[in-house]
């Protein structure tokens, strides 16, 4: 008896031994977490918000925004110079070095500069800057040459207002202010093209070049940037790293020795991969759409135009011909600009409506083809899509587009024509439909499709009236109201049909965090809150 009384309290003891054990280690292992998601906490809020970051560029030729021609380099430099009129993130106007500008007639602007705003190396900005950039850029081939290839004079009023006259009036002039502005003294009585000072430069932004190493450029904080107070920058340095080519830029990715890469080959996942970065997509310059010629006899029907409209599946052109590297479009400025921002621009893919449209305007199908009697003279949906034989995409598309529509008894005879041929159809409006690349500009300037001379022989008094009061406002109550109404006749009356437009990106390291929000004009928005 007492040896089994002795085998319960012995036990009994155990199992309490156990059952405490047991919960010193849960509780140890909650103060463990506890600690790690504190100390975790506090790395993110202090210690890593306070960092650098690896920037690239590849052949580079000069780190002079106005003389280089690279693209890395037209990107960064907006971390060092600024523009007059920068754009925000939805592509509106907003006030940089250039806090006020107005029209004094069509062809006149008066711009009212930031003052107190000095360049890095402390001396001050003036208009005398303005001009010596404008001048610079108006005698040599820039990328920036044609934002001012109408200026055709510039008079200083004081230190801070400029007058800029041009030599015709042009829609949205303030958005090719968008250059980035040079500083006088610091190239004064030097070579502009040829001088050592290209190699370093002085800047009005929120980094300044602080050295130059071998295969580096470093950027810290410009500590007499205008702004500065009003932003807290996390990122104090960057490095960009400089390559002889793209191939290793994209081996310095892979292998993390560069934390953020703009892309404009969409094709990049071949060269790093698909796993291990993470990555934005966004709408970029190129929009292609097509072009009908209103005054056709056929075309001239604004049913047979929206018909054609409704049998063309965007989405299997951009994922046949493109392998999903476009992105859908309807609109020109459906890429993000303020003035589509809240506007439904989606057009449908509905040819079984195409019947109905056709039918309820006279139009009859006869042996495979619509028709229509008028005048005791029948014509017949039997259209020409002339298209740039050079460019083999395009082809596939007017080719596809013939595909989608022919089963419609919709009949298009596709044009291959030379390079010489599809300028001289374009000169001349003499197509029926044609298929159309342009680059976006800066500004939300419609007049390529809606302008005196447009692609498409449209034109309606109500068109005329817009465009006019689009021209002579700056309220943007009524410009949001006039491109409402420009939307809708662009969907509407079809003069018209978007198909796509291109896509850029950005690919960043997996510690890089913050808000990155690129787009085609800038990729360092809110940069101040990155952090790794």
């Amino acid at each position: 008896m007492k040896n089994n009384s002795f085998k319960y309290i012995f036990l009994g003891i155990i199992i309490i031994l156990v059952i405490t054990s047991i919960i010193k280690i849960n509780i140890d292992k909650n103060k463990k977490g506890t600690n790690l998601q504190e100390y975790t906490t506090s790395e993110l809020t202090e210690e890593n918000k306070i960092s650098e970051i690896n920037l690239a560029i590849a052949g580079l030729d000069s780190i002079n925004p106005i003389l280089s021609k690279n693209k890395n380099v037209q990107d960064i430099s907006k971390l060092i110079y600024e523009p007059l009129i920068n754009l925000s993130q939805d592509y509106k106007a907003e006030s940089c070095l250039a806090t006020q500008w107005a029209k004094t007639d069509n062809n006149g602007y008066i711009i009212k500069l930031r003052e107190n705003v000095k360049w890095s190396n402390s001396e001050k900005f003036t208009s005398a800057d303005v001009k010596f950039t404008i001048d610079r850029l108006k005698e040599t081939s820039s990328i920036y040459s044609y934002n001012v290839q109408h200026v055709v004079g510039i008079d200083i009023i004081d230190d801070h207002t400029l007058k800029i006259t041009l030599d015709t009036e042009v829609p949205f002039f303030e958005y090719n202010l968008t250059f980035p502005i040079l500083s006088y003294k610091y190239y004064e009585n030097e070579d502009f093209y040829n001088t050592e000072k290209n190699n370093t430069t002085v800047g009005t932004g929120i980094y300044e070049i602080s050295a130059r190493e071998d295969g580096k450029i470093i950027l810290e904080q410009n500590q007499n940037w205008w702004n500065l107070q009003n932003n807290k920058i996390s990122v104090q340095k960057i490095t960009i790293n400089l390559y002889s080519s793209i191939g290793e830029v994209y081996n310095g990715f892979k292998m993390g020795n560069i934390d953020m890469l703009g892309i404009t080959n969409m094709d990049y996942q071949q060269y790093i991969g698909t796993i291990g970065y993470n990555s934005k997509e966004y709408t970029s310059r190129e929009h292609d759409f097509i072009a009908f010629n209103t005054q056709n006899e056929i075309l001239s029907n604004a049913e047979v135009r929206k018909a054609i409209s409704l049998c063309i599946d965007k989405d299997n052109i951009i994922s046949s011909v493109y392998n999903n590297k476009k992105a859908r479009s309807s609109f020109p400025l459906d890429y993000g600009s303020w003035l589509c921002n809240g506007l439904d621009t989606n057009v449908e893919y509905n040819p079984g409506n195409v019947s109905t449209i056709l039918s309820e305007n006279g139009w009859e199908y006869k042996n495979g083809n619509w028709q229509k009697t008028e005048n005791r003279k029948t014509k017949k949906i039997n259209l020409k899509l002339v298209v740039r034989a050079s460019d083999e995409q395009k082809t596939n598309v007017a080719n596809t587009i013939k595909a989608h529509l022919d089963p419609q008894g919709i009949r298009i005879n596709v044009i291959q024509a030379s390079d010489t041929q599809y300028n001289n159809y374009l000169a001349n409006k003499n197509y029926d439909m044609i298929l159309c690349s342009r680059y976006l500009s800066l500004s939300p300037d419609m007049t390529t499709y809606f302008g005196q001379n447009n692609l498409a022989n449209y034109h309606t008094e109500e068109i005329q009236n817009i465009m006019q009061e689009i021209n002579n406002t700056n309220d943007n109550n009524v410009l949001k109201e006039k491109y409402k109404r420009l939307l809708e006749i662009y969907k509407n009356d079809v003069p018209y049909f978007s198909l796509y437009t291109s896509k850029n990106a950005v690919t960043y390291n997996t510690s890089l965090a913050g808000e990155i929000n690129p787009n085609w004009f800038n990729l360092f928005y809110n940069i101040n809150t990155w952090y790794k």
